[in-house]
């Protein structure tokens, strides 16, 4: 080879790389995007750039200290209230009265500004369905009786003492 054409290849070479270089400059560059017309966005798709990361992500995380079955299983229980009736009363001398049958179990809730108190029917029969509990409304000391009469449970009388059950006190009472 002649000194003469390594002169030239090393030129040649030289002005390869310099050009490669130039162009991979240049396509590293962000180039400025020439401003639209009114007319050409509307006719033409705009392109949004997108990330690569999704926009949610996707990792599952499981707790692996949760609570146990067992634990869960107790807060979870559901009852069905089918044997659950509930019965405004107005009484005289003034009382309101909230009372809850409980059908399945023979009991009654009265519920009242006094207190509320949780009753056992006594007799079997239905008409008059007596409901009584060893305690006063007040929870205290005495007792509650409830009779409720009709079908419809439409009229009751209470009784109800307290610690000194010489003094009773009655309320007639009418469905609301």
């Amino acid at each position: 080879m002649s000194l003469e054409l390594l002169k030239k290849l090393r030129t040649s070479v030289a002005l390869t790389g310099l050009l490669a270089g130039a162009l991979t400059i240049s396509a590293c560059q962000q180039q400025s995007e020439p401003e639209s017309s009114m007319e050409d966005g509307v006719n033409a798709e705009e392109s949004v750039p997108m990330s690569a990361e999704p926009a949610e992500p996707s990792d599952v995380v499981v707790n692996t200290e949760d609570a146990s079955l067992n634990e869960v299983e107790g807060d979870t229980v559901a009852s069905v209230n089918s044997g659950v009736t509930q019965v405004s009363y107005l009484c005289s001398p003034e009382l309101k009265v909230e009372a809850t049958y409980k059908e399945d179990a023979n009991q009654v809730v009265v519920a009242t500004d006094m207190g509320t108190v949780t009753l056992n029917q006594t007799n079997e029969g239905s008409n008059p369905e007596v409901f009584e509990v060893a305690t006063g409304l007040d929870g205290g000391q005495g007792f509650t009786q409830w009779r409720v009469a009709h079908e419809e449970r439409e009229t009751g009388v209470m009784r109800t003492a307290g610690a000194d059950e010489s003094t009773v006190n009655t309320f007639e009472c009418n469905k609301v």
